[in-house]
């Protein structure tokens, strides 16, 4: 059992949870992830590890209510217990100096793109940051982000905050400026995927972390892949980070798609049934 220590709403449906888990704190390194199950009789679902504090042990997720696992998650209060945290999972982003980095980051994609864009400044990198949402509410982590970037900029479909627009606007602009030696981009897989149509035009490296159906998290159910050059990969051990320009867009999108109904029906159970003492567990 893991203890949730302190809860932060940091934008609506948008929380920021830190977890006592040593071990994982101790190990983890940006990119890499962890995998949760609320209680026993709930799934398992993937969470970017957001932060670590090493001399408390703790681990920072940051989640938007999206789904009925991320609600009963949100439910829960500061004390209460999550029955399983496993991590750190994945490959750890490649860390080393490439020059002028653009990182691009929709919604809450922005928290696992502040814990790369702070080791790769550490290491002499000039970051220019791209921040997105649909509007001025679900931009989060505003801060933070300026202070790991050399510049940054902000878009909002509805121009409530920033530019108005979407964030491939202002990274036409900017790769139509100046050379730009790599592009990280992470967010929503649509976004993801228009920011890879561009820069495979230009011939920019590009780095994505996809986040497919994921089951167990180890590579055994095999539900996390996806097609990487013509190669089957599993998100969960190969990745989380592909190179964009070589992901198999449609595929991926496509296997997203597949439980939407189901998805659904789950959600409302968990509406109606939200007071029931299995749900709180």
């Amino acid at each position: 059992m893991y203890k949730i220590v302190s809860i932060e709403e940091i934008g609506p449906k948008i929380r920021s949870y830190e977890i006592c888990a040593p071990n994982i704190a101790k190990n983890a390194k940006a990119g890499q992830f962890v995998m949760l199950r609320v209680n026993d009789i709930g799934e398992r679902i993937p969470l970017t590890i957001a932060g670590t504090n090493l001399e408390k042990g703790l681990v920072k997720i940051i989640f938007q209510e999206v789904g009925k696992t991320t609600m009963q998650l949100a439910s829960l209060s500061t004390g209460k217990y999550i029955r399983d945290f496993m991590g750190p999972l994945g490959h750890p982003t490649e860390i080393k100096k490439y020059g002028t980095v653009v990182s691009v980051a929709g919604g809450v994609g922005a928290a696992e793109i502040l814990s790369v864009i702070k080791e790769l400044k550490s290491v002499g990198n000039r970051i220019i940051t791209i921040m997105g949402a649909r509007c001025k509410d679900l931009i989060i982590l505003k801060d933070e982000l300026r202070q790991q970037s050399d510049s940054i900029l902000f878009t909002t479909n509805d121009g409530t905050y920033g530019t108005k627009g979407y964030v491939t606007d202002a990274l036409k602009e900017i790769i139509n400026k100046e050379k730009v030696d790599i592009i990280y981009a992470i967010g929503p897989v649509s976004m993801m995927k228009a920011v890879s149509e561009i820069t495979r035009k230009k011939n920019i490296k590009t780095i994505v972390s996809l986040n497919p159906i994921m089951l167990d998290g180890t590579g055994m159910c095999g539900a996390c892949r996806v097609t990487i050059h013509d190669e089957i990969k599993f998100a969960c051990v190969d990745g989380p980070e592909f190179d964009a320009n070589l992901v198999d867009w449609e595929e991926l999108v496509s296997r997203l798609d597949l439980f939407k109904n189901l998805e659904k029906i789950a959600i409302d159970n968990f509406k109606r049934n939200q007071g029931c003492n299995c749900c709180k567990k």
